[in-house]
């Protein structure tokens, strides 16, 4: 018999937009999830000469409304317990026995009304069946259940999760529950071992992730062929999302959508409340759009840079292949052992060679890096860990410190690469006044710049070019499939399909077509 699969939409009818379908995704994915937990806490524990009883107990995520209101905002489960369980509902616990193994959902006690409003009231054996957990109880018995269960001498011994994370500063947070004081509990061992065990991904996971980039990358080609002057952005992120979700079975997305156009393109996070993607598109814009669809919680993050028009201006083309130039570059380095700072700094290089060959700049270009000049044109970091979170913990492990140099500051990580890790590549160039102008106006930096030139760029915007890449045991693999070169991208924001078949052309003066 197949092992029990969590819920996957029904595949759409067949349509030329798509060849894709929701996959159905084994339990089996986060029962080894569990496993590799459990294999990594007993080590520690041993080596610390600790004894090997206790639970590690986690919170899910509950319901949100939306502030004062009873419009409940659509739920998606704190991520650290789908990891774990793979559990959509709302309200569950799950503790796993360290003794024995033996991993327990507890779910929360329903109501009959819930039976009117919101559907069938499912058994605890439902969710036994459903998430492959050894034993399912009312979450309302925690502290029975967990004494009963639990082997060692004195009071139970819970392992919490609390610790920070170091993309956004904030602390996961303990499950707490009526009765928790009646336990002895740990907030220290858990976290950094349960975040280390997220940076690896297996073989089951490297699949879900694999779908969330091929249903976003045909997104975004959805994307270049429909995009035409005069539209506004949010009906290019319409199109993205519908694509997605239609054809991927992508209920969430792995971020709010950026969907940059003109000098939008420069705002590195645009797309946020007060830049709701709303700007009307215009001929000679460059677009920048960062978009990734979310499946099964595995996410995706891709973005794709090209003008609205369909045709490269020969600036459009300096800046885009300087940052494509890095993207390369970087890809063809990556390996096991590889320090993810001196990636970083190759991307950096390759951007500044590049516009220094474009007149943009000038001098030499070990003097710019010591001066660290990249920064003023690519101020984030070269990319992040991917998985469950888009920002994925563990970019820095206990004991590593965040550099303090432009650029390097905003490192997500300083980590050499292991093989398993799926990390972002997303080198960047932006001409953005608040860090140009500082940096033309220092005495270190300002004698690199073309003044006259630069200012062509003023109000070019950005470029970025973003794709998700595992780490194998003797290179890397890029998980994403979208047009990178001018030409790929000339092709198909002309007709041409994608990946481009051997009848598609590329004529002397630059156009593109299909033949038949």
């Amino acid at each position: 018999m197949a092992p029990p699969s969590a819920a996957a939409p029904p595949a759409p009818s067949p349509s030329p937009s798509s060849s894709l379908s929701p996959p159905l995704v084994p339990m089996e994915l986060h029962v080894r999830n569990r496993d590799k937990l459990l294999k990594s806490l007993r080590q520690s524990l041993r080596d610390a000469g600790r004894p090997l009883h206790g639970f590690v107990i986690l919170q899910g995520g509950e319901e949100q409304a939306r502030h004062d209101t009873d419009h409940t905002e659509l739920f998606r489960q704190e991520s650290y317990f789908a990891y774990l369980f793979g559990v959509i509902e709302p309200g569950f616990f799950g503790a796993i026995d360290i003794t024995s193994g033996n991993s327990l959902l507890f779910v929360p006690r329903l109501p009959s009304e819930y039976a009117v409003w919101l559907g069938e009231i499912k058994p605890l054996s439902f969710f036994e069946e459903k998430y492959m957990v050894n034993k399912v109880f009312y979450t309302d018995d925690i502290v029975k259940v967990l004494q009963e269960q639990f082997q060692g001498q004195g009071k139970p011994l819970l392992f919490l999760l609390h610790g920070l994370n170091t993309d956004s500063n904030n602390f996961a947070k303990p499950a707490e529950f009526e009765g928790v004081e009646n336990f002895a509990t740990d907030l220290t061992t858990l976290h950094p071992i349960l975040t280390e065990c997220r940076v690896t991904k297996s073989d089951l996971e490297l699949a879900v992730i694999q779908f969330a980039n091929d249903i976003s990358s045909e997104a975004h080609v959805e994307v270049m062929r429909k995009i035409r002057v005069g539209m506004k952005e949010y009906q290019l992120e319409s199109i993205f999302l519908h694509h997605t979700y239609m054809y991927g079975g992508c209920r969430h997305c792995s971020y709010t959508c950026i969907c940059a156009t003109g000098g939008n393109s420069a705002v590195l996070h645009y797309g946020h409340a007060a830049a709701p993607n709303d700007r009307t598109l215009e001929d000679g814009d460059m677009a920048l759009f960062d978009m990734g669809a979310e499946y099964h919680f595995y996410g995706s993050d891709i973005t794709c840079s090209f003008p609205v028009n369909g045709k490269f201006t020969s600036d459009q083309s300096l800046i885009y292949n300087a940052v494509l130039q890095a993207h390369d570059a970087v890809i063809a380095a990556m390996k096991p052992g590889v320090s993810w700072v001196d990636m970083h700094k190759l991307a950096e290089r390759t951007i500044l060679q590049s516009l220094r060959e474009g007149n943009i700049i000038f001098g030499d270009l070990d003097h710019m890096m010591v001066e660290r000049l990249g920064a003023a044109f690519m101020p984030h970091g070269l990319g992040h860990l991917l998985g469950i979170d888009t920002h994925d913990p563990g970019g820095y492990l206990q004991g590593l410190e965040r550099p303090k140099e432009p650029g390097l500051s905003s490192l997500r990580t300083v980590r050499e690469l292991l093989e398993g890790m799926v990390i972002t590549v997303e080198p960047g160039c932006y001409f953005i006044d608040a860090l140009l102008d500082p940096a033309m106006d220092r005495a270190n930096t300002s004698k690199f710049f073309n003044h006259d030139v630069i200012g062509r760029f003023r109000t070019f915007g950005g470029v970025r070019i973003e794709s998700d890449v595992l780490v194998t045991a003797t290179g890397c693999k890029n998980m994403t499939n979208v047009p990178r070169q001018t030409c790929e991208i000339e092709a198909v924001m002309a007709g041409a399909p994608w990946p481009l078949s051997k009848s598609s052309v590329h004529l002397e003066n630059g156009e593109s077509k299909s033949e038949s």
